[in-house]
């Protein structure tokens, strides 16, 4: 269960998506990049690290085949994550308009700056 208690954190494939997130976001919001790529080892050091299993987690990656193996991925090791989509006409996080960006986000409750919902 999502309470607006516990930390949020979105986890993306690079630092390209975390910027583009963090121009829209006014949560308080930890965002970690994955790289593209997360072996059974720097995933439990993540997991450890961020305590992903008392937080709210959040998946946000690119509609490409790499960014759907790591959704797939990220959805076996973290059941309780939700899911954030982006449209696949726009195929990246990282080149989603902001304002299409900030209405994605919004629905699951993250805070962005009203500018990108005109």
């Amino acid at each position: 269960m999502i309470t607006d208690e516990l930390e949020k954190i979105i986890i993306v494939e690079g630092l390209t998506d975390k910027k583009q997130i963090r121009k829209v976001i006014t949560d308080d919001v930890t965002i970690i990049c994955t790289n593209g790529t997360l072996g059974v080892e720097r995933f439990d050091q993540m997991l450890e690290d961020y305590a992903l299993d008392d937080k709210d987690v959040y998946i946000l990656v690119d509609e490409d085949e790499s960014g759907q193996k790591l959704r797939k991925q990220l959805a076996r090791e973290l059941p309780h994550a939700e899911h954030i989509y982006v449209s696949s006409e726009y195929r990246e996080v990282a080149t989603t308009p902001e304002n299409i960006l900030a209405q994605v986000l919004v629905s699951k409750r993250i805070a962005v700056n009203p500018i990108f919902l005109i």
